[in-house]
């Protein structure tokens, strides 16, 4: 089977100035608005089979810069059953299209907290998969509340991957592509493309986010959809800190189109699966899922902790408390490691 996947490079429209709930609900409505129309002419102009887009992380609301926690959840934070997620779910069907995206979002068993969300929506608009990212600086995850999330969602939620009539589908959210481990476990689970919603900040460099995508798709023969923003307004940064560089990635770690700067469409390309599923199934060098030994690392694993999991169980979940974390974390390395 072949088909296009399309990165959609757009700006962001963030709701940092937002003073309350119903005007930044009002600005990503608007926002969605704009991106189905953007949508609907950029598969009228690439064609009928795109079938799957990703968008940018954060994509209507951008990143908390002066707020708290509170503040960002009572105002950014998507319900899960919200009327933003409804808006989703109209133009999906309407697009008809598989619609992978990224918020932030509110959680019923964690109601103080809100977690980075990607999730994947199918062309009927139901959720197929919700992915919480699992490395983040400032902003709260699973491993965060490790002990209550295993007994809310159980284990098999961490790495989530829906199979369906495009491939097996997983999403990594934003800076937890940086991590190998991430990638190998949702290929574990048989991912096959690897959907990245992102904010990366716009370089002409190579820079170390750039390099993990080429690194993740070749390792784990998988292809990489990653969306970047084509800037940001309504916010403090500079419009283009984030912006630019939306690439298709083949399992071979070869760039099959990329965008430049600016809002764009150009980051769009076919995806074999045939032809990645034959790869996958050849005996030799080249394969290198095949000759992954996984106990000459697990004991490794399981000797060394770094950074703690369940800090948020008796803390709240402000800038300094990750800032004093993440630094027990290196005055541990320097002890054990460096």
């Amino acid at each position: 089977m072949m088909y296009k996947a399309l990165a959609l490079q757009t700006n962001c429209r963030t709701v940092n100035a937002s003073s309350d709930r119903d005007d930044a609900e009002a600005i990503m409505l608007a926002s969605l608005d704009q991106i189905e129309r953007q949508l609907s002419a950029s598969i009228d102009h690439i064609g009928r089979d795109v079938t799957l887009v990703v968008m940018p992380e954060n994509f209507l609301t951008g990143t908390p810069l002066t707020e708290t926690l509170v503040e960002w959840r009572d105002k950014a934070a998507l319900e899960i059953d919200g009327r933003v997620y409804e808006a989703i779910s109209g133009m999906v069907q309407r697009l008809q299209i598989y619609f992978s995206g990224n918020v932030y979002e509110t959680d019923p068993h964690f109601p103080d907290l809100y977690f980075k969300t990607s999730f994947i929506m199918g062309p009927n608009g139901d959720l197929m998969l919700r992915y919480r990212q699992l490395n983040s600086a400032y902003s709260p995850t699973p491993h965060d509340v490790w002990a209550y999330y295993l007994e809310a969602y159980g284990y098999d939620s961490i790495f989530p991957v829906v199979k369906t009539n495009i491939g097996n589908l997983a999403c990594i959210s934003g800076e937890d592509m940086a991590y190998p481990e991430v990638a190998r476990c949702l290929t574990m689970r048989g991912a096959e493309v690897l959907l990245h919603s992102t904010a990366d900040i716009a370089s002409p460099q190579l820079t170390s986010r750039r390099v993990a995508k080429l690194a993740r798709a070749a390792e784990n023969m998988a292809y990489v959809v990653s969306a970047n923003a084509a800037g940001s307004t309504g916010g403090l940064l500079p419009e283009q800190t984030y912006g630019g560089s939306s690439v298709v990635i083949d399992p071979r770690g070869q760039i099959l189109a990329e965008a430049g700067a600016g809002e764009s469409l150009a980051a769009h390309a076919d995806i074999d699966l045939n032809a990645l599923r034959i790869q996958r199934q050849r005996t030799g060098q080249g394969n290198l899922l095949a000759r992954q030994r996984f106990e000459l690392y697990a004991e490794s694993y399981a000797r060394h902790s770094v950074y703690p999991p369940n800090t948020l169980l008796s803390e709240v979940a402000e800038r300094n408390h990750f800032v004093r974390t993440q630094q027990a974390s290196i005055d541990k390395l320097k002890k054990e490691v460096f």
